[in-house]
């Protein structure tokens, strides 16, 4: 094996790598701040990268580039001693390494009976990955994972460690919290959890307009969305089908009955079962076949979705929160999800569908929909309007940039932002239209390493180029 053999990188997509020229997974804080500090010294760029879940370039550098999987306890957990500002005062906070994996940090909670109010439907990426690119769950009352962060410390060009939160230095805090790690390396995160708790998870599929008739709008708490704890669906393109998902907790007392159960006799048959959505639409042998058959004979795609759509079988199970909002993905696919203003989805689907039905396009994959609530984060795809998530998928043994490319000409229309995390081809002049704050963002970007040490194409490209940066290759 070369030596750049063994540098290489590559995402889990396999829309992104990088030969560093070198490659560092340190022991502790002390240790990260040395190497940063060395590496910025050097004229050397600097980006940490965790489970390389994300579709874009994010993490790639020609420099030193940081995995901090070792840098991933749970470091303590404090119950209504927060500082005024940051939370409520019996908020339950949990400071944790910035590398820890979300399956590992979300097995820890529960075992203090703990849990996360809301996650992603994936649970590979470190904290710090999954917080720095607006990773976000669903439903109409809960923010994405940053909302959660109550404080960072992060480790600068100068290799000293800042400490921030909402009362103390707040403008680095908002950048860190979700801002591509542009501020510096993440190497601790604070988050506000919860008590831990069950849901009942009902999967149905449905007529397409029924789901879009039903939505209901932001004030409607009897619709789909709003009368849910976390409501998303998939539609199968080519069809008028979708499998909804329905997550809602449980009343106290029926909570109390199922967690006995629980203990006494173990999960049901259902429970134990992985849902029709792990294992048969996302992630199991049966999906891969499905798109390589499309791929080898692409005229068969509409007839393989309305067969997959019209197979499924209701179900219904109660479940730990964090085991019913995960699923496993095994087949690999491209991404690109746009956040559009709730009350313009009917319109984008729409569109994405009289598109599909002109252009001869097939699409395996289903376009997943999910909704969060406003937020005040700067750059959250979320901030400041109800938010409907539009995300769409290719198979990776198909091309997607003609799909990708005229489902971002639709979201265009109705201000749609995207993923930081996911494929897209925005610029810091249309990111500048579209956050209210992003000038500020990139003022404390400036502010915070004006050198450029955590820079990459990506974020020049995203964010625009600090002014002092130094020369890249």
């Amino acid at each position: 094996m070369s030596s750049d053999d063994a540098l290489s990188w590559t995402n889990w997509a396999r829309t992104a790598s990088a030969t560093p020229r070198r490659r560092a997974s340190p022991r502790d804080e002390a240790e990260l701040g040395d190497l940063v500090a060395r590496a910025a010294a050097d004229g050397t760029t600097v980006r940490a990268v965790g489970a390389g879940h994300s579709f874009t370039p994010a993490a790639v550098t020609d420099g030193l580039l940081l995995n901090l999987d070792r840098i991933g306890l749970v470091e303590r957990i404090t119950r209504g001693t927060s500082a005024p500002g940051e939370a409520d005062a019996d908020a339950i906070l949990v400071t944790v390494g910035a590398g820890i994996r979300l399956h590992r940090l979300n097995e820890a909670l529960a075992a203090a009976g703990l849990a996360m109010r809301n996650l992603g439907d994936i649970d590979r990426q470190s904290i710090a990955g999954a917080i720095s690119t607006g990773t976000h769950g669903t439903g109409a009352g809960l923010g994405g994972l940053a909302t959660q962060v109550r404080g960072v410390r992060v480790v600068g060009a100068d290799g000293e460690v800042r400490e921030a939160s909402a009362t103390q230095d707040r403008d680095l805090f908002e950048l860190s919290r979700l801002g591509l790690g542009v501020t510096g390396v993440l190497s601790a995160v604070t988050l506000e959890v919860v008590p831990a708790f069950l849901l009942r998870a009902q999967e149905e599929p449905w007529p397409l307009d029924r789901v879009l008739e039903g939505l209901g709008t932001p004030d409607d708490v009897d619709g789909l969305v709003g009368g849910n704890d976390h409501f998303e669906f998939y539609w199968f393109p080519h069809t008028r089908r979708a499998l909804t998902k329905r997550n809602n907790r449980l009343a106290p007392d029926e909570e109390a009955a199922e967690l006995e159960r629980l203990r006494t006799t173990g999960p049901g048959p259902v429970a134990r079962a992985r849902t029709w959505v792990d294992e048969e639409l996302l992630s199991n042998g049966a999906f891969e076949l499905v798109n390589r058959l499309a791929t080898a004979v692409p005229r068969v795609t509409p007839r393989l979705n309305a067969v997959s759509a019209r197979a499924l079988a209701p179900r219904t199970y109660v479940a730990p929160s964090h085991q019913v909002f995960v699923t496993s993905r095994r087949v690999r696919f491209r991404e690109m999800e746009y956040a559009v203003p709730r009350e313009r989805l009917v319109d984008v689907l729409s569109s994405i569908d009289d598109w599909l039905n002109r252009s001869g396009e097939h699409v395996p994959f289903p376009v997943e929909v999910r909704f969060a609530a406003p937020d005040d984060v700067w750059l959250s795809t979320a901030h400041g309007r109800e938010t409907a998530y539009v995300a769409v998928h290719q198979y990776a043994r198909l091309p997607h940039e003609r799909y990708f490319d005229a489902v971002e000409r639709i979201v265009a229309e109705v201000g749609g932002r995207p993923h930081w995390g996911k494929l897209h081809g925005l610029g810091a002049d249309r990111f500048r239209e579209l956050y209210p704050r992003f000038d500020d963002a990139v003022a404390v970007r400036d502010a915070a390493d004006p050198a450029g040490v955590f820079a990459n194409a990506y974020t020049d490209q995203v964010l625009g180029r600090a002014p002092g940066a130094f020369a890249r290759g």
